[in-house]
């Protein structure tokens, strides 16, 4: 098959996030089909962006085709990045300057739905199956997440987006597994969902790590170890969401365990969590740099125990599907989870523990509950953890999964 893969964001090894379309092209690419991600020149969630000449540059990553549409740079959540959006839908619009291979498979994928109505266009024009993968439920995430009117002209854009998405799609794919019975209240017949969560690369978890820690983790995790200290890590971004002060006041409650605490990564709010480390004399924390992301095998694997949190959100009602969570449990290690959703990966695989969001509390208690565990008991419980992902949520089982929805679809 021709599959057409339109996603604003879309990234890859050269650019970073958003990584999803990549390693879903890249299976469907070695099943033997024909692979076109569409997606701008500019988006705020790359490290790095493409180069590119003239409205429209094509590029091939392992025999995926990238067209990258020329949008304006744009920083924040203002007027330019609306203008942004506006003109990558506009480059949509454009297909027949960049459009080589007729699709029989378009896939509108974009975050934001309103990328619904060039795709939808292309999908008819040349009889193909229309897919819709949904990633966040928009416009609800701005209104409840950012306060914005139902009555905002942004808003009503992508609610009207949204409804034909749910209307006119053939499947929809989400990444939310509870999401269906918001979209069935905006037109979507039952029988189009399919989930299909973020997942690993399994050739990232090799038996052998493909990218050493920095002297600075490695140093930081032996002094711990001579110590005999139970290695408790979060990795990734530090921001408010991520409600890492609950981390902090954890770590003072276990100031008398054998337990050294790792905050890794970046973000807005690791200059504060810093100097409240070093007022606080909180002597049991290292706060540390973020690592490439081709080392976080070989950091996770260093663990005892990994921590994710996050606000409270009503959000999360239809489900979560962090990467970060992916990548703990395929590193084999008992998870403390601090999310309160629709699901509960941590529960329902029993690779960890599943704990109150923003309770120090709670946090420190099941610290002291993993370390009163044995060491082989610690590693059952991490193994299930990978076993799930291994069976469930790599992407070659991924990819196979959305289109033998596609495949569905195409026989009836």
């Amino acid at each position: 098959m021709n599959i057409l893969y339109v996603n604003h964001y879309a990234g890859g090894p050269a650019w970073g996030m958003e990584y999803r379309p990549y390693y879903l092209a890249r299976e469907w690419v070695k099943a033997g089909h024909h692979v076109t991600i569409v997606a701008a020149s500019e988006s705020h969630v790359r490290a790095k962006q493409p180069k590119t000449h003239g409205r429209f540059s094509s590029e091939a990553v392992d025999g995926i085709e990238y067209i990258w549409c020329d949008t304006p740079p744009y920083g924040g959540n203002g007027i330019g990045r609306v203008r942004n959006i506006i003109t990558f839908l506009w480059r949509l619009r454009q297909w027949r300057q960049w459009l080589k291979h007729k699709p029989d498979v378009v896939i509108a994928s974009s975050t934001y739905p309103a990328d619904i109505a060039a795709c939808r266009r292309l999908a008819r024009r040349h009889a193909a199956t229309l897919v819709w993968e949904v990633h966040d439920l928009w416009p609800l995430s701005p209104m409840e997440l950012g306060g914005m009117s139902a009555r905002h002209p942004f808003i009503v854009w992508m609610q009207h987006a949204e409804d034909m998405a749910c209307r006119d799609a053939d499947v929809v794919v989400s990444m939310l597994p509870r999401a269906d019975s918001h979209l069935r209240d905006h037109g979507m017949a039952e029988h189009k969902f399919v989930y299909v969560p973020n997942g690993i690369d399994p050739e990232e978890w090799a038996a052998e790590p493909l990218v050493p820690l920095p002297a600075q983790h490695r140093q930081a995790v032996n002094e711990a170890r001579q110590a005999g200290h139970l290695l408790v890590a979060y990795t990734g971004a530090h921001g408010v969401a991520n409600a890492l002060d609950t981390m902090l006041d954890a770590a003072k409650m276990t100031a008398q365990m054998p337990v050294t605490w790792l905050l890794v990564g970046n973000g807005p709010e690791k200059g504060r969590l810093q100097e409240r480390v070093a007022d606080e004399g909180i002597a049991n924390v290292l706060v540390l740099d973020p690592v490439p992301k081709a080392a976080i095998p070989a950091l996770l694997a260093e663990m005892d125990v990994l921590y994710i949190g996050l606000q409270r959100e009503p959000l999360f009602r239809f489900g979560i599907s962090p990467n970060k969570l992916m990548d703990y449990m395929m590193a084999a290690r008992p998870v403390i989870c601090a999310i309160e959703a629709g699901n509960d990966p941590v529960g329902e695989t029993g690779c960890g523990v599943t704990i109150e969001p923003e309770n120090p509390q709670a946090l420190a208690d099941a610290v002291a509950k993993v370390l009163a565990m044995s060491p082989r008991q610690r590693a059952d419980m991490g193994l299930r953890g990978r076993r799930h992902i291994e069976l469930e949520q790599t992407f070659p089982v991924l990819a196979a999964k959305f289109l033998d929805a596609v495949r569905r679809y195409r026989k009836v």
